[in-house]
């Protein structure tokens, strides 16, 4: 978990803890493969499932336009990174779109 949180701090210096604790749970299994837990942005299907899965899913987006864009601000953002982790890349998405409080449960 550790290494998660050290990733996505190199984007987002203030990351919380128990939000990238929250996207790893969900992520789950996808985490155990290598191919599974990167985001290929030269790869259109991938980021199609991106767009999909977590952000109209997960996030509740329905702007498609919006939602490409900020795909493609994140592929940008992480340029220099050859293996763009999915838990980064994920958090940053949600991060753009001011969804980070919607994936911690809060206690009741």
């Amino acid at each position: 978990m550790t290494d998660y949180l050290v990733d996505v701090r190199k984007f987002a210096p203030k990351a919380d803890e128990h939000i990238v604790a929250a996207i790893v749970k969900h992520l789950g299994i996808a985490l155990r493969n290598r191919n599974s837990s990167l985001v290929a942005c030269s790869d259109a299907e991938e980021l199609g499932r991106v767009r999909d899965s977590w952000c109209k899913k997960k996030l509740a987006l329905t702007d498609v336009a919006a939602i490409d864009s900020a795909i493609k601000m994140v592929c940008e953002k992480m340029k220099a990174e050859h293996n763009k982790s999915r838990v980064t890349f994920y958090y940053l998405l949600a991060e753009h779109f001011k969804k980070l409080d919607g994936l911690v449960k809060k206690p009741a």
